[in-house]
């Protein structure tokens, strides 16, 4: 067992899916000589050559309408999209394409593709800092992964290089210096399946990606006070698995939603109708969101960390679902 960084982790996915299948290469901008913006794909290009990582131009629309045409001809492109405010850009190729072929051409072709981008914020003001996986979250077809820890990031990249459908794969860049345990041996992880990150009795808190590690650092605190959280990381968006939700919920009567979205029309929104659905007859108090602020992000730095959720945030919800 290895303890390596989320960027490591990411990378270690890549080498080991391209040794593993030819049919695997990586396109995108700057992945090839200058090892990708974040330096997830560096040395790649030494090890597996132009052909299979490709500089592509500065296009967006480009990268994902030829990852679809790559897909559907039997490769199995990993086409990087430097931020998800960019792939605003490419989403007639992604949702009027790659997320309708295997429906409108009745199952005889499959978009094995896998688009990988970030998320996340530092100074880089609104249009570079945004959250958008509810996007493509909402569209029949894809299936949107955004993984909280590197163990998440190396076994579920492994299995969306391996699904025979298109797979948004969303990285947030303050979790690449992130250090965990990741297992030496090779291993695949589910998609579609939430796991218990932090078995708990009081109330249920439900993350992913970096408010995951929010909510892990909340509930350690909150322990110090008597209070025991059960920490959900709903790691696959879609499809999303409410089994462990619903268990939890019916446990505790409490929940607690912490994204990094803006309030309303998110995430959070669709798990909580789900709650209320499904466990009615358990509430014991109203399910509180914990979202960034619904303003375009500030570029000043204080206006920015407070426009955005962290622990106290999370802590300080808790404490209401439990007056």
């Amino acid at each position: 067992m290895a303890e390596i960084t989320y960027r490591e982790a990411v990378r270690r996915a890549l080498i080991e899916e391209m040794r593993r299948d030819e049919r695997v290469f990586i396109m995108g901008e700057e992945v090839g000589v200058w090892g990708g913006t974040y330096a997830v794909t560096r040395g790649l290009l030494e090890e597996f050559g132009e052909k299979r990582v490709r500089d592509t131009p500065i296009s967006e629309m480009v990268i994902a309408g030829a990852a679809v045409g790559a897909a559907m001809n039997g490769l199995r492109p990993v086409a990087e999209i430097m931020t998800v405010n960019f792939a605003l850009l490419s989403l007639d190729a992604i949702v009027n394409h790659a997320a309708k072929v295997r429906y409108m051409f009745g199952g005889q072709f499959e978009c094995p593709l896998v688009l990988r981008t970030t998320a996340g914020w530092g100074q880089l003001s609104a249009t570079h800092s945004q959250t958008l996986e509810n996007y493509f979250a909402h569209v029949p077809g894809l299936k949107v992964i955004m993984p909280g820890t590197p163990r998440d990031a190396y076994g579920l990249l492994k299995s969306a290089i391996r699904d025979p459908d298109p797979v948004i794969f969303i990285e947030h860049t303050h979790l690449y210096r992130v250090r965990g345990e990741v297992p030496d041996e090779e291993f695949t992880l589910p998609i579609g399946r939430s796991e218990v990150k932090r078995p708990g009795r009081d109330v249920t808190v439900i993350a992913y990606s970096r408010m995951l590690q929010e909510a892990l650092k909340a509930a350690d605190e909150l322990a110090r006070e008597g209070i025991e959280c059960e920490v959900i990381d709903i790691a696959t968006l879609r499809p999303l698995d409410l089994k462990p939700i619903i268990a939890s919920f019916k446990k505790t009567y409490r929940a607690v939603l912490a994204t990094e979205q803006w309030l309303g029309y998110g995430i959070d929104a669709e798990v909580a109708a789900q709650i209320y659905e499904h466990a009615f007859d358990y509430l014991d108090a109203p399910i509180r969101r914990v979202t960034s602020k619904p303003v375009p992000l500030p570029y000043n730095r204080d206006l920015e960390q407070l426009a955005l959720p962290d622990k106290e945030d999370i802590k300080q919800a808790v404490l209401e679902v439990l007056r």
